[in-house]
């Protein structure tokens, strides 16, 4: 083990790692959270371009059918972009297919910034859209191309570095939302269009570095230019044993070959599996983590905070978020994966009961609003302490190899198309319940704790239960 980190140092793996990382998940991270800090500017943007193009402001329920747009379009165009990872890989290949991508994102970022230009709020929901796309595909593609370029010994290791740039993403879209970065009201377009420039350093970078060595290995059966890649990414060496491995997988691959979504969701052996990787991240989604990441602002503002502060509330959540991930990488070995689940739920369902309670006391005293934002950076240490740590391994551990794929497009259409349905809805959601709306956080969060309580086993020894969980698919 000692050895590959020491190779990671020496080689060409870490830049690559890196390179990787600022045009892969750190999109993601940096659209979900960069949105919120010039929420209150983009929606004036809304109004004002509506004026000046009929002669009178929008109704109220226009207003936030357009924000809702602008909001869920970028959750829309993640749906497409999880379905076209396979057609991209197949095309293009790992590396080529990251080129693309990032194409894909420079090309929103330019739509964006002209948007503002040419007074048109339909041009945000279009950008919204392209970044969506590109995020999604490159969250998928840059998973794929770590576990293509990665000794097993720290396979893990190097995988678990995507929740880190995910994170890094979502502090970065705070960080640039502040008043003194990039915050101000004549700037919004710019601050949304940040990980542009990440995407045209990977772009320039990424010919000069090796096709991962599993695509050469596998897809074009060139055995040298395969250990050849390794060389170069991880040092000198014959890599004899990792070679091995790739012909195991070649062979396992056509002896058992990879489900469609289709032959997966029809195939009874895997029922239950199916049906807990649904409930699990529904419940992810549905907790409330999506809803304050995007609507951080209004949800803070609601809580009492003044406006002025709450960027750098915002900020101190996606430093907690980071800090968790952490702390929560080492945790989940020693914990096991069933008790962080019902236990994060449960505590998570408590925190949006207190929240509820605050918020109807808010008026009360004025230390009661920074109450809540206490809960609320309560509910992250939960969410990332727990759930959100556990749940990453589930797809490895309940499925087999020729099932992982199909299963890992059915998890991104349900995160994505949860993420479109809240940021179209929530917004009608915090209107209508006002403070009461996040007791349906705290009911989801409580049926995740019930579910993973007395129905989830272990998954960490998941071979002891493997017999017995076939057998319960069976009568589901």
């Amino acid at each position: 083990m000692g050895t590959f980190y020491r190779q990671l140092i020496h080689g060409n793996a870490l830049l690559l790692i890196i390179i990787l990382g600022i045009g892969g998940s750190f999109h993601c991270g940096y659209h979900i959270t960069g949105l919120s800090s010039p929420s209150p500017y983009i929606q004036h943007f809304i109004n004002s371009s509506w004026f000046d193009r009929y002669g009178e402001p929008p109704s109220p329920e226009s207003a936030t059918m357009v924000w809702s747009l602008v909001v869920s379009m970028f959750a829309v165009g993640g749906l497409f972009g999880v379905f076209s990872v396979k057609f991209f890989t197949g095309k293009l290949g790992s590396k080529r297919a990251m080129i693309g991508n990032n194409l894909i994102s420079i090309l929103g970022a330019g739509v964006m910034l002209t948007s503002k230009w040419a007074q048109s709020f339909e041009m945000i929901i279009v950008a919204r859209t392209l970044f969506g796309f590109s995020a999604a595909l490159g969250t998928s593609l840059h998973l794929m191309y770590l576990g293509e370029i990665s000794p097993r010994q720290i396979r893990g290791s190097v995988t678990l570095t995507s929740a880190t740039f995910l994170s890094l993403g979502k502090l970065s879209g705070q960080f640039f939302g502040l008043t003194e970065i990039l915050g101000g009201q004549d700037m919004w377009n710019i601050v949304l269009s940040v990980p542009a420039c990440l995407s045209l350093v990977q772009v320039l970078a990424l010919p000069f570095l090796p096709e991962p060595p599993r695509y050469l290995f596998i897809e074009k059966r060139d055995d040298k230019a395969c250990k050849k890649a390794l060389q170069h990414l991880w040092g000198p060496g014959e890599y004899k044993q990792e070679m091995d491995e790739m012909l195991m997988e070649q062979l396992a691959s056509e002896a058992a070959p990879p489900k469609s979504f289709l032959q997966l969701i029809r195939d009874r052996t895997v029922r239950w599996q199916l049906i807990t990787m649904s409930t699990i991240f529904c419940c992810n989604q549905l907790s409330g983590m999506s809803a304050i990441s995007i609507f951080a602002f209004d949800v803070f503002v609601k809580a009492g905070i003044p406006k002025e502060n709450v960027r750098y509330v915002t900020l101190g959540l996606g430093l907690s978020e980071i800090v968790t991930s952490l702390v929560s990488g080492l945790l989940i070995e020693y914990s096991g994966r069933r008790p962080l689940l019902w236990g994060g739920y449960g505590f998570m369902s408590l925190i949006w009961v207190l929240v509820t309670i605050t918020l109807n006391l808010k008026d009360t005293y004025y230390w009661i609003s920074y109450l809540s934002a206490a809960l609320i950076f309560l509910f992250f240490v939960f969410f990332c302490g727990g759930p959100g740590a556990a749940t990453g391994t589930l797809n490895n551990e309940l499925f087999t190899q020729s099932n992982r794929l199909a299963a890992f497009a059915l998890v991104g259409f349900l995160r994505w198309f949860m993420f479109a349905m809240q940021g179209l809805i929530f917004p009608f959601i915090i209107k209508t319940f006002g403070s009461y709306c996040f007791t349906l956080f705290a009911l989801t969060s409580l049926l995740g704790s019930l579910y993973a309580f007395f129905i989830l086993p272990e998954t960490k020894v998941m071979d002891q239960h493997h017999q017995k969980m076939a057998q319960l698919s069976f009568i589901l």
